[in-house]
Formats: C-alpha cells, structure tokens, sequence
C-alpha cells in the first residue's frame, strides 16, 4: 500500500480530500499550525494542573486529562492527514475544533469537579462532531474510507454517552469516564469492530507518512515550548542568586537534550520509514498514536521538575521534585525508545541503562540540592544523546525499502 494521500475525488463528489502529493509528504498547513496553538494553552494546563495538585490524586487525574487531550489532538490529525485544510469547510471544522478545544482545555483545572460538563461535552462534541463532518466531506468517496468513519462514529457516540453521563453523575465520574477512555484507546487496536459493519484495517487508513510524522514532531515541539515557558516564567519571579541562575542553566539545558535526542536521532529517520512503509497506517497507529504518549508525558512531568527546582534549589530533594525529575526524564527516554523499537524492529538498550541510571539513584537523591538532582537527569539524557548519536555515525543499517543504506539510530 503506497503512503501517499489519497486518490483525486471522483465527479461530483466534493473535493475535500487532500490532493495527490507526487513526493508522499503533504503539506502541514498554517491552519493546522493556527489549530495548534490550542493545545499549547492545554499543555500549559495540564503542568500547572500537575504543579498545583501533586499529590497521588492530582497525578492520576492529570495523566487521565493528558491522555484525553492527545486523543482529541491525534485524531484531528489523522483526519487533517486525509481532508484538504486549504478548503474553507475543512477549516471552518478546524476552528470549530479549536473553540471546543479551548473550552475543554480552560475546564482541565476543575475538569472533575465544578467543570466536569464544560470538560466531557466539550469532549464529546469533538469526537462526534469531527467524524460526522468527516463522512459528510467524503460522501461518495471509496467505500472502505466511508466504512471506517461509520465505525469510528459509532465507538465515539457509544463513548459520548459515557462522557456526558460521568459529568452529570459524580458518584460514577471515575468509573464512567475510565471506561469512556479505554474503549476510545482500544478502538484503534480493536479496528473498531461494529456488527453488522465488520472491522477497520491498517490499509484502510492510507495516510501521508511523512505529514502525520511532522505534526507529532510538532506536537513534541509545543510540549517543549511548554517546559520553556515554565522555566523562563519561574526564574523571572525568583529572586536572582547564583543557584538559582545555575538552576535556570541546568534547566535550559535539559530542555535542550530531550530536543537533542527526539530531532537528532530518531525523528528523521522515522519519517524516511513511514514514508516508505507498505503498511504506513499500522507504524502510523503504534509509533505516532500510541506511542508519542510517553514521550509527551515526561516532557510534560520534566517541567513540573523545573518549576519546583527553581523555586527550591538549594536544600534537600523532596519527594515531589525527585519523581518528577527522575520519572519525567525516564518516561521520555522509554518513550523515545520504545518509538524507535516501532520503526526499527529492535530495543535500544542504552535507553533501558538510561532509565536504570535513573531509578538506581532515587534512594540517594533526597541528600542532594535539586540543583544537583537535576543536572543529574541531565548528565544521564546528555550521555544517552551523545551516545546514540555516535553510534549512529558509526553503523549503517539497510533499509530495504529504499534499496539503500541508513545511519543506525541507536545500539
């Protein structure tokens, strides 16, 4: 199956679909980049969620709020990978998307408390509006792109349910919304099987590989814009002293290696891959949709480190600041990982040493400053960059797609 967009619509159909790309890479629109912009206050959301309620409680809620938030953000994207932003109904959808989008990140806060409507219909509202606009611009098209809509459609009305009963019912907000999420999740996996309408398959889902690659590339780029902003923020309302500017430094430069390591090592060659894929919709199903999660999460739980060092450099490492450091740079470096085990075929294991190195000095780093905890993790991910880096230059694997060599992304 060819990753290149999707066939020229045919007569008398309207022309939403995403034109023949002759190189496989659609464009990724200012409009799309406008829609993003959204998601930036919602990541800004949810690490100041986590900083202002970091108790087990207020973990377990904001790590719900961001799966919820990716998935809202992950299956616009998919449908931007095949409809056209440059028609206007496709854009009037997106700025639809975006309003729903902003009410449902300013709810996050308060999303399972005075909020919890205004979060899970805003929710809702997305998923089932998105899909219906989706089978209303491609009516007439091929039939197993209409057919994988009707599916996706009924597993988001069936979860929408339980979206809006678990806002109106607070005893069971918890139980109804886990459940809502799961089955969104599995929905994919499970090629959202319906009676009577079968199950969806990976070559149903002919995406532009390189586009969905660049949008989560972007997607990375907004969550690190978001550790900048905390860092720059904190720092400018913390007394100036030598610490803290060591901080301010030590915090910058981690920021820097997460780039370092996604941009430098595995974001380019995973675009070569999915480009080239016989099957892009399978790799574009578990290395973007599935596991681009971890990857945001650390960078997200790394900027609640941030903040928290910089407030309190000196001293000992509490609890919070320790798994936040530790845990946020661990989950990044398992989740770049476990993304280059998606298109390479094999775990990298200086990621698992990564991560061990990481864990192995939690009982210790209670003794440190959090200046020093926190040049730490940086030390582990700068080594884990470098390392992957030179390893990279050293080796060239085949790619058997493209009939010609590529540099390894890691041992």
């Amino acid at each position: 199956m060819s990753s290149s967009p999707l066939s020229p619509p045919a007569p008398g159909r309207l022309p939403l679909l995403r034109p023949p790309d002759p190189h496989g890479h659609a464009k990724v629109s200012f409009v799309e980049l406008f829609f993003d912009l959204v998601f930036v206050f919602a990541v800004t959301q949810l690490s100041h969620t986590l900083i202002g309620h970091f108790s087990l409680a207020g973990v377990l809620q904001t790590g719900f709020l961001m799966l919820a938030v990716w998935w809202v953000w992950i299956f616009t994207s998919w449908v931007t990978n095949w409809l056209d932003p440059e028609r206007l109904p496709v854009r009037l959808c997106l700025f639809a998307i975006m309003l729903a989008g902003l009410l449902m990140s300013a709810a996050l806060p308060q999303a399972f408390g005075e909020r919890a409507l205004m979060f899970a219909g805003s929710f809702a509202a997305i998923q089932v509006g998105r899909t219906l606009f989706f089978l209303w611009a491609v009516r007439g098209a091929e039939r197993p792109m209409v057919r994988n809509f009707q599916r996706i459609g009924a597993w988001l009305s069936a979860t929408a349910v339980l979206w809006i009963a678990g806002a109106l019912h607070e005893p069971l907000r918890v139980p109804l919304w886990l459940a809502a999420l799961a089955i969104e999740y599995v929905g994919p996996s499970a090629g959202f099987f319906v009676p009577g309408l079968g199950r969806s398959t990976t070559s149903d889902w002919n995406v532009s590989g390189g586009h969905l690659a660049e949008r989560c590339a972007l997607f990375v780029i907004i969550a690190l814009g978001e550790s900048l902003l905390v860092t720059g923020a904190t720092f400018a309302a913390e007394p100036l002293t030598p610490i803290g500017v060591l901080a301010f430094l030590v915090s910058f430069a981690g920021s820097l290696v997460m780039w370092w390591l996604y941009f430098d090592t595995t974001n380019d060659f995973a675009s070569g891959r999915i480009t080239r894929s016989d099957d892009p919709g399978r790799l574009a199903r578990l290395a973007y949709t599935y596991l681009h999660l971890p990857i945001v999460a650390g960078i997200i739980v790394n900027a609640a480190a941030d903040e928290f060092v910089l407030a309190h450099p000196s001293g000992h490492t509490d609890l919070r600041t320790a798994v936040c450091l530790l845990g946020g740079v661990g989950l990044y470096a398992i989740g770049v990982g476990l993304f280059k085990r998606a298109v390479v075929g094999r775990w990298p294991w200086s990621h698992g040493l990564a991560a061990l190195l990481l864990a192995a000095a939690g009982p210790f780093v209670h003794d440190w400053p959090p200046v020093a905890t926190s040049a730490f993790a940086c030390a582990v991910l700068a080594a884990l960059a470098a390392w992957e880096r030179a390893s990279r230059a050293a080796c060239l694997v085949p790619d058997s797609a493209a009939g010609e060599t590529e540099p390894s992304i890691g041992p």
